[in-house]
């Protein structure tokens, strides 16, 4: 029994027929359709009549509008189908082949796809050049046997699971498509239909690429991994740097880190070359500037063990007045030590500008405070206070920047090379009274104190804040800790400290003194 009026049937036709100018108003007009208002019972009626009509299995009121959208659009299909005894739901085949211009239309009435008909079995929509993604609406119709939908430019992924419920479909064809490739464990699925069915929709496995791809994969891949294994392996052997920080060992550097952070040791980079001795300026990979010292003297494997274990020590020193080591080298080539880098000049260049008294007391309670933090922390490690040693930072604070491990107490030695140092801030190296004599600092401070202890003083600083007693008080504890014949009368690291602060202090506190009084005071 059919469920619309031929009125009702006759305005579908017609608006169908319109869809070429406009399919939008077709579906407006549709939407527009409202059933009459026994169209519930006649539903009713119906289902007593053949129970297996789709929507006999249960319906709302507010379905009844889709149903019966999808009864008109049933009618109308059936006779462009070419079925025989069109009555509304009982036609087979729905056929539209070759008509590009009402099909998307059709695909596009997601009701009828819902309640179509139960006795369609054929859906043939080949030859529309139709584009886009699989049209799963229809696969609503779960028993339909045959579907066609060749020749389109259909693509995107084929819906696999939907499928699953389509039981009775034996003739499926879409061949000349643009479906995405399915994977070879899905491929079964069209085995069933017969390969010729899907020439070139996309579907269809590249066997020949497989076995490319699975060829690559069997051989580059454990190529792959040996070439990664060499390259973390050389990573971890020859450039550490490019590890993350907790993978690499924090103090360790590599020939080739050394080479890299030197620019393959350029000369430009080269700072000074000694007897056994190279030191060059460098930066490391993330960016610190460095001191690199390359040794070239020939050691035993004892010796080279020897030289990590007092790296390993070095390492730990950390204060203010020491520079700090960040690491070492133990290649036989090249053996190195890495220090921070200092831009500042030491103390033999800094004399040279006459800086003031005040500023040498400073230096000189630094340098103590150095040394204390040695004796007291670390005993084993002593250092080299030669004036060429001890450098200058950007902030004018002193660096202990000759450091070692010995076994024997070298107590004595470093007391006696801070007095030289003490004597050097007073009496320059280069004092044209010093080299006239021919005579060590030391031996010509003795010679005229304290008799003429103002002959010692280097005359650049008489006029900067120095008085006579800060004056005795230094040269008195420069010449204490030279005195070697008796180590017992050496005096205690911690007075030196002492005494020096107590002088630097008063000079602060003097402040600057007049020329009459300096000239009042040697007289």
């Amino acid at each position: 029994m059919a469920l619309c009026d031929p009125y009702t049937a006759f305005f579908l036709t017609s608006v169908l027929l319109s869809s070429v100018q406009s399919s939008p108003s077709v579906i407006d007009d549709l939407n527009n359709l409202q059933p009459h208002p026994d169209f519930s019972v006649t539903i009713s009626n119906n289902c007593l009549k053949n129970p297996s009509l789709r929507y006999c299995s249960g319906f709302f009121p507010t379905d009844l509008p889709d149903i019966f959208k999808a009864t008109i659009v049933a009618d109308h299909l059936c006779n462009e189908s070419n079925n025989n005894n069109c009555n509304g739901d009982s036609f087979t085949k729905i056929d539209l082949r070759n008509r590009p211009k009402i099909t998307p239309l059709y695909l596009s009435f997601a009701f009828f796809w819902k309640y179509c008909p139960l006795t369609v079995l054929v859906i043939d929509l080949s030859n529309n050049s139709i584009k886009g993604n699989f049209p799963t609406d229809i696969l609503k119709c779960t028993q339909v046997q045959s579907l066609d939908l060749s020749h389109n430019n259909f693509n995107g992924e084929f819906p696999m699971k939907n499928f699953s419920l389509l039981n009775n479909l034996t003739l499926l064809i879409l061949s000349y498509n643009h479906f995405s490739e399915l994977p070879i464990s899905d491929a079964h699925f069209l085995e069933q239909f017969g390969s010729s069915s899907f020439l070139h929709s996309g579907l269809l496995p590249n066997h020949r690429k497989f076995k490319i791809k699975a060829t690559f994969f069997l051989v580059g891949f454990p190529i792959f991994v040996i070439l990664t294994v060499v390259s973390l392996g050389w990573i971890c052997f020859w450039r550490p740097d490019f590890l993350p920080p907790f993978l690499r060992h924090q103090h360790k550097f590599t020939p080739s880190m050394l080479k890299a952070a030197t620019s393959g040791f350029s000369q430009d980079n080269l700072v000074a070359k000694l007897a056994e001795l190279d030191i060059y300026r460098g930066k490391l990979r993330d960016g610190t500037e460095v001191r690199i010292e390359i040794y070239q003297d020939k050691i035993t494997p004892e010796q080279r063990k020897e030289f990590v274990e007092e790296c390993r020590v070095l390492v730990q020193l950390d204060h203010k007045n020491l520079v700090r080591v960040l690491g070492w080298c133990d290649r036989r080539n090249p053996r190195a030590i890495v220090t921070e880098w200092s831009n500042g000049m030491n103390l033999v260049r800094w004399l040279s500008q006459s800086p003031s008294w005040n500023k040498r007391l400073k230096v000189l309670v630094s340098v103590v405070e150095g040394m204390c933090y040695l004796k007291d922390q670390w005993p084993g490690v002593v250092c080299d206070l030669k004036a060429s040693s001890v450098l200058l930072s950007e902030d004018q604070e002193p660096l202990i920047s000759r450091l070692w491990i010995t076994d024997q107490n070298n107590y004595s030695r470093m007391v006696y090379m801070f007095g030289v140092l003490m004597l050097e801030m007073i009496v320059t190296r280069s004092s044209p009274n010093v080299l006239k004599e021919g005579k060590s600092i030391v031996e010509w401070v003795r010679m005229h104190y304290p008799g003429n202890i103002w002959v010692v003083m280097d005359a650049r600083i008489k006029k900067s804040g120095m008085t006579y007693e800060q004056a005795s008080q230094m040269v008195d504890l420069g010449l204490m800790c030279t005195h070697l014949s008796d180590e017992q009368q050496l005096p205690n690291l911690h007075h030196i400290s002492k005494t020096v602060k107590r002088v630097y202090e008063a000079s602060i506190v003097l402040g600057t003194p007049n020329h009459e009084q300096w000239h009042s005071e040697r007289d």
